[in-house]
């Protein structure tokens, strides 16, 4: 068990990451994003932490978190605008898990005033920042607002990436329009605005079928756009976390069985319903959740097995482009194989996959007409 935990957590350090040609499979994915107040109200006390206070939390906290992307919120979630700024300017050069966790800025609404100080911020520490999370996207001014973003961030001395946030319906019709920039990788889904908006009212347990209609709109149109999805925010929060040892399925429902509370089960229930709808990155506000997404997003070490079996055997009988073999019972064809194989690239796009089975994904690569490619893996695969 503690190989198969070593598998699917542990390589997703620097050496592991300079391993692998992340051009050729699409580069790595927003995963499990930790949504983490720079300065935040401190209840006890009743009052919002001095700089000092929010500086020593961030060093506890932020900078051990096993999230892949941690976000930095300047927008709804924050108060203490120009403080929280300050903090960043002092704290993010300290980091030093570049390799392992992708740095995300949710600024402000496009020309707002508030968003030019945050294009300040992000123009001083672009070396610093992976991800630039626009939000409220296109509602006043349209795509333009993602050109104009992408020409400014395209001048920095850092390659960093843009998320429009959809949480209009605005935003939902241009949605292609949104994503049609090289600099956009992934959209997110922003469930609660996107409710208000809409006038429905969402609940925290039921949420993925009340808006299922809408995600099903922008992942339809992010397929054919080559671009990923981040999921919904969970409002829910729990107190207790499952150790990061748990990486297969009946581990997850044993502790889910003997420890999970409640929220953990409903969390973890999305996390399941999104990650088998293709989604390529999910938003927690818990650091308890972190995990528990995780397992929920990622192929487990024995998925991941039986997946390169299936594609081992489908080479062997020449049929990886056609024809078809039974396995395991089950008679299976090349789309089968395709799907084997979006495991295998999941995997890796989440940072769970070795280096063999990384190299064995491109041999299977190798094999197939850049047609074929496209159609099992659209996420900005370099042919």
């Amino acid at each position: 068990m503690e190989n198969l935990a070593k598998t699917h957590c542990e390589h997703a350090g620097g050496d592991y990451c300079r391993l692998v040609n992340t051009g050729m499979l699409g580069g790595f994915w927003p995963g499990i994003q930790l949504y983490y107040p720079p300065v935040k109200y401190a209840p006890s006390l009743g009052i919002y932490e001095d700089l000092e206070a929010a500086a020593l939390r961030m060093k506890k906290h932020a900078h051990l978190t096993h999230a892949h992307t941690l976000i930095f919120d300047l927008e709804d979630g924050c108060r203490q605008k120009e403080l929280s700024r300050t903090l960043l300017r002092q704290e993010l050069p300290k980091f030093s898990r570049r390799s392992e966790v992708a740095i995300a800025i949710r600024v402000n609404p496009f020309r707002t005033e508030e968003y030019d100080l945050d294009m300040k911020l992000v123009k001083d520490l672009a070396e610093h920042i992976d991800v630039v999370m626009l939000a409220k996207a296109g509602e006043a001014y349209g795509a333009p607002e993602v050109r104009d973003l992408s020409n400014f961030l395209v001048g920095l001395n850092h390659p960093i990436t843009i998320q429009p946030i959809i949480e209009h319906p605005k935003s939902l019709k241009i949605a292609p329009d949104l994503m049609q920039y090289s600099t956009v990788k992934h959209v997110v889904f922003g469930i609660h605005d996107f409710s208000k908006a809409m006038g429905i009212q969402i609940t925290p347990e039921h949420w993925t079928e009340e808006l299922k209609y809408f995600l099903n709109q922008i992942m339809f149109e992010a397929r054919i756009a080559g671009k990923g999805v981040i999921g919904g925010v969970e409002t829910l929060i729990g107190s207790s976390s499952m150790p990061e040892n748990f990486v297969e399925p009946h581990d997850v429902r044993r502790w889910l069985d003997l420890h999970g509370e409640n929220e953990s089960h409903i969390v973890y229930k999305h996390a399941c319903q999104e990650s088998a709808m293709g989604l390529t990155g999910k938003q927690v506000i818990h650091p308890g959740h972190i995990h528990l997404c995780k397992v929920a997003y990622t192929p487990s070490p024995t998925e991941v097995s039986q997946k390169i079996r299936i594609l081992k055997a489908a080479i062997e009988a020449d049929a990886l482009l056609g024809g078809a073999i039974r396995f395991e019972g089950e008679m299976l064809d090349p789309p089968m194989f395709g799907k084997a194989l979006q495991t295998l690239l999941r995997a890796h796009a989440l940072r769970a996959l070795t280096p063999d089975d990384t190299e064995f994904a491109l041999k299977v690569l190798a094999l197939m007409p850049p047609q074929v490619i496209r159609e099992n893996w659209p996420y900005g695969v370099i042919l």
